[in-house]
C-alpha cells in the first residue's frame, strides 16, 4: 500500500514538472473517507491510513498548484518574448530606413524607407522644379526611366524618350561606360564585396577593343552590374562617400520575387498608372528614403531597385537621391542663387548645378577651376578637386563661359558634353588620348598658373600684378621689351602670351621649337546620343518605301590634332635643326585635310584645340 501512494506521489511530481502538463489525477474526496460515506460493507480504515491519504491529497493538491504556475510562466515567457522579437523587428526596420517592404530582391525582402516630412517634400519639390513649374515639365520628368536601349548597336547606352532628364542620364552613362570599358574587373565582383574605393585601378596605356567589338559581347546582367556601380558612385559621392539616400515610392510594395524582369516591369507600371506628382504633398505621400552607410548593403538596395529605376519615374527617383544623398542645406549651400530651381525653365533642362552635383558631389553652378573672388566677400564657386569623368560644353566655343582642367582633364577619357538644350557622352577606348608629351605639359601648366589669375570668369586676361605672380611660378624670364610690351595696356591677354612662349626660347621658359615636329596626334573619339532620334542611315524597307529608325545615335569620330603653332608659323616652312650639309633643307609642312564640322566639332576643340574631325553618315548631333 505505501509503494504505491509513493508512486503516485511520484507521478505527481512528474506531472507538475511537464511544460504542458495534463490535467492531474485527484484522490477522491476526503468526505468518502469516512465509514458513513461509503460503500455498503467496506470496512473502516485505520488512523495511520487516514493519515496517509490526507498526505497524499495535499501533495496532489501541491503539484496541481505548481502546475498552474507553470501554466502563467510559460504564457508571461512567451509574452514577453513576442513583445521582444516586435521590438528587434521595429529596430532592424528603423535601422534599414522604414517600416514596409518591398519583394524584388535576392536576398529576400528590404525595407521601402521612411516618411519625408511635409516641410523636407515642400522643400525638395521647390528647390527641384520652383514654385510655378508647368504640368509640361512635370510630365518630361516623371515620364523618363533609367534603361538601357534595346537597339543592338547602342545597347550599351541608356535611351532617352522625353527631354529634360537628359542631365541625369548623360552622367549616369558616362559612369556606366566607365565601368564597361576601363574597370570590367569590378563588374565581375559580387555586391556584398564591393571594394572600398570606387574603380580604383589607375588609367592603363592599353588600347581596348573597337567599340562594336566591346559592346556586342555584352550582356543584360553585365549592363545591370555596370549601372548599379555606376549609380551607388554617384551617390556615395554626393554623400561625401560616408552615406547614401535611395528614393523609392510606397505604392511599389509588391512582391515579385522570382519574376522575370519583364513581369517586373509590368507590375511597376500598373502601380504607377494613376500616380500624378504636382506638388510637394504628393511628393509626401508616396515617397519613402532608406539611407544606407555601407557600400555593400546600398548596392544590395540599388539591384533590387532597378526595376523600380526603369519605371517611368526612375530618373526624377535617381535625382532625389542624390540631392537627398548630398543633403538638402548642403544643396542650397553649394549653390550661387539658392532661389532659382534646379531644373531651368522654360523647357525642363536639367541646370549645370545638376550636372556638377552627379559628377563631382557638389552642386555648384560653374565649370571652372576652384573659386573666382569677386571682392567684398563676394566668390563665385567652380569645381574644386580632379574627377572621375569629365564635361565640355559648346557654350565654352561661344566664349560664354570657360571649362577648368578638373573637367577637361578627367581621370578616364569619357566626358559629359553640354549644348544649349541637351546633353550628350564623348568618350574614348584608349587612355593615352590624354597623354601629354613635354609641349603639352608646359603649356598645361603655364595655363593653369594663368587661369588662377584670370579673374574675369573665363575671359583670358589677367592684371599686371598677376601676370608677374605666373612669370615666377612657371620661371618665365622674359626679356625687358617683351614684357614691357605685354604690359603697355594694364592687361595680359593669354593669345598674346601664347603668341611669345611660342617664339621664347626653351632656356628661357618658353615653349619654341625650330623642329616643327610638336607631335601631331590621331585617334579615334565616339560620340553618344541617347535621345531616341529617326537614323537616316538605318532606314527600315517597308512595303510604303524606306522608313527611319528611331533609336540613340552612336557615332565614331576620327580625330587628328596638328602641333600647336600659330597660324603664320602654320604655313611657313621650318629648318631642320644641326644639319650643316644642308642649310636649307626644310620640313614639310602640310595642311591637314579639311574637315567635317557640326557643333560636336567646337567642343572638342575646347579640350584639343584645333582638331580637325571626320566621321561616316549623318553628322553627330549633340541636340
Amino acid at each position: 500500500m505505501a509503494d504505491q501512494e509513493e508512486e503516485e506521489l511520484r507521478m505527481a511530481l512528474r506531472m507538475s514538472m511537464q511544460h504542458e502538463p495534463p490535467e492531474p489525477k485527484r484522490s477522491k474526496p476526503r468526505d468518502n473517507a469516512g465509514g458513513s460515506g461509503g460503500p455498503a460493507g467496506s470496512p473502516e480504515e485505520s488512523p495511520e491510513v487516514k493519515s496517509r491519504k490526507v498526505q497524499r491529497e495535499l501533495m496532489a493538491a501541491a503539484a496541481e498548484r505548481r502546475m498552474m504556475t507553470v501554466r502563467a510562466v510559460s504564457a508571461a515567457q512567451m509574452t514577453e518574448k513576442s513583445v521582444a522579437v516586435a521590438l528587434e523587428e521595429k529596430r532592424l526596420g528603423a535601422t534599414a530606413g522604414g517600416q514596409k517592404f518591398m519583394g524584388g530582391s535576392k536576398g529576400g525582402n528590404l525595407n521601402l524607407g521612411k516618411e519625408l516630412t511635409l516641410a523636407e517634400a515642400n522643400q525638395l519639390f521647390s528647390m527641384v522644379f520652383g514654385g510655378e513649374v508647368t504640368r509640361d515639365i512635370l510630365a518630361q520628368w516623371s515620364n523618363q526611366g533609367i534603361r538601357f536601349s534595346s537597339d543592338p548597336e547602342t545597347s550599351m547606352g541608356l535611351v532617352q524618350h522625353e527631354g529634360g532628364p537628359c542631365g541625369v542620364l548623360a552622367a549616369i552613362q558616362a559612369f556606366v561606360l566607365k565601368y564597361l570599358l576601363f574597370v570590367p574587373d569590378e563588374l565581375d565582383q559580387a555586391t556584398t564585396n564591393v571594394p572600398q574605393t570606387f574603380g580604383s585601378s589607375s588609367p592603363s596605356r592599353s588600347e581596348c577593343s573597337a567599340a562594336d567589338d566591346v559592346f556586342s559581347y555584352l550582356t543584360e546582367d553585365r549592363m545591370s552590374r555596370a549601372l548599379v556601380r555606376s549609380m551607388g558612385e554617384i551617390l556615395f559621392l554626393c554623400g561625401n562617400n560616408k552615406r547614401v539616400a535611395i528614393a523609392t515610392l510606397s505604392i511599389l510594395d509588391y512582391n515579385t520575387e522570382g519574376a522575370e524582369d519583364s513581369s517586373k516591369d509590368d507590375v511597376i507600371a500598373k502601380a504607377l498608372e494613376i500616380l500624378s506628382i504636382e506638388s510637394g504633398s504628393d511628393l509626401q505621400k508616396v515617397m519613402r528614403v532608406g539611407t544606407y552607410t555601407s557600400q555593400a548593403s546600398a548596392f544590395q538596395r540599388l539591384e533590387a531597385m532597378i526595376p523600380v529605376f526603369r519605371s517611368r519615374m526612375g530618373a526624377m527617383l535617381f535625382l532625389i537621391s542624390a540631392l537627398l544623398s548630398r543633403g538638402l542645406d548642403s544643396v542650397q549651400t553649394d549653390r550661387d542663387d539658392p532661389s532659382q530651381s534646379l531644373v531651368t525653365a522654360p523647357f525642363g533642362h536639367a541646370s549645370q548645378e545638376i550636372v556638377n552635383l552627379l559628377l563631382c558631389g557638389q552642386a555648384v553652378a560653374h565649370v571652372f577651376d576652384g573659386r573666382m573672388d569677386l571682392g567684398g566677400g563676394m566668390f563665385l564657386k567652380g569645381i574644386s578637386t580632379n574627377v572621375e569623368v569629365g564635361f565640355l560644353t559648346l557654350l565654352e566655343s561661344l566664349n560664354f563661359c570657360k571649362v577648368g582642367q578638373y573637367l577637361k582633364c578627367p581621370k578616364w577619357p569619357i566626358w559629359v558634353v553640354g549644348s544649349e538644350s541637351h546633353y550628350t557622352v564623348l568618350f574614348a577606348l584608349d587612355t593615352s588620348v590624354q597623354d601629354e608629351n613635354e609641349f603639352e605639359r608646359r603649356e598645361t601648366q603655364i595655363r593653369r598658373a594663368f587661369d588662377a589669375q584670370d579673374q574675369s570668369g573665363g575671359g583670358g586676361f589677367i592684371s599686371v600684378e598677376g601676370f608677374h605672380l605666373v612669370l615666377k611660378e612657371t620661371s618665365i624670364n622674359l626679356p625687358p621689351e617683351k614684357l614691357d610690351h605685354l604690359c603697355s595696356s594694364g592687361f595680359i591677354v593669354w593669345s598674346e602670351f601664347w603668341q611669345v612662349l611660342l617664339d621664347l626660347d626653351k632656356n628661357l621658359g618658353g615653349l619654341k621649337d625650330s623642329t616643327g615636329l610638336m607631335g601631331k596626334k590621331v585617334f579615334d573619339l565616339y560620340h553618344f546620343n541617347g535621345i531616341a532620334k529617326s537614323d537616316l542611315n538605318g532606314c527600315q524597307v517597308s512595303s510604303g518605301g524606306e522608313t527611319p529608325v528611331q533609336r540613340p545615335r552612336l557615332t565614331k569620330l576620327r580625330v587628328s590634332v596638328p602641333p600647336r603653332w600659330t597660324p603664320e608659323e602654320f604655313m611657313a616652312d621650318v629648318k631642320l635643326p644641326g644639319d650643316s650639309s644642308s642649310k636649307d633643307a626644310v620640313v614639310e609642312v602640310t595642311k591637314p585635310e579639311p574637315s567635317q564640322h557640326a557643333p560636336l566639332v567646337d567642343c572638342i576643340r575646347t579640350r584639343w584645340p584645333r582638331a580637325t574631325c571626320n566621321w561616316f553618315g549623318d553628322p553627330p548631333s549633340i541636340v
